[in-house]
């Protein structure tokens, strides 16, 4: 029976190993890289195209019934950081969002899927721009596997409000982190 016991203690982190780490990657933005000008926001002195990157996720756990996505930046100076883009209520057959997805408009949103508003006060992707002078800010691409199939929010909720049903309700998340910064 022991030997039993120690088997099944040694066999439950290879069965985690064999179904692979939950990852986050994208085409157009690296991990630890420089944010290109197609993803930055075009507005407050930036010239950039503000298209959303595409986002590609794999290996989320079981029992996953929707996803989030958040993009935010920690290094703005508004002592809460800056909400970027909020996607929510994913289904959870879905593993990538295409690039410009963040515009609402672009009919790409999956169907079910909640855009609520980023910190430049409507709903959809808004690219960084940090203030002129600023050190390099870091922007946050994570996505959360959730246990529910829906969190209880709207297109109007926060940035906030929204990171904190995504956090309740996590099974698992992944992120990785670019930066930017204006001269």
């Amino acid at each position: 029976m022991k030997s039993f016991v120690a088997l099944a203690l040694v066999s439950l982190p290879l069965a985690a190993l064999a179904a692979g780490t939950f990852t986050l990657e994208s085409a157009e933005v690296k991990p630890g890289a420089t944010i290109a000008a197609a993803q930055l926001y075009k507005g407050f002195g930036c010239d950039g195209a503000n298209v959303s990157p595409s986002l590609a996720w794999k290996n989320a756990p079981a029992g996953t019934k929707s996803f989030g996505v958040t993009v935010y930046d920690p290094d703005a100076p508004t002592g809460s950081g800056w909400w970027h883009s909020i996607v929510f209520n994913i289904p959870a057959d879905v593993t990538s969002l295409p690039a410009g997805v963040g515009n609402p408009a672009s009919g790409q949103t999956p169907k079910g899927a909640v855009q609520s508003k980023s910190d430049f006060g409507k709903p959809g992707y808004g690219g960084p721009c940090p203030p002129q002078g600023d050190k390099p800010h870091r922007y946050i691409f994570t996505v959360y596997a959730l246990k529910v199939d829906k969190i209880d929010a709207d297109e109007n909720a926060s940035g906030a409000m929204v990171g904190f049903m995504l956090n309740a309700n996590k099974l698992d998340k992944a992120s990785f982190t670019a930066t930017y910064g204006r001269k």
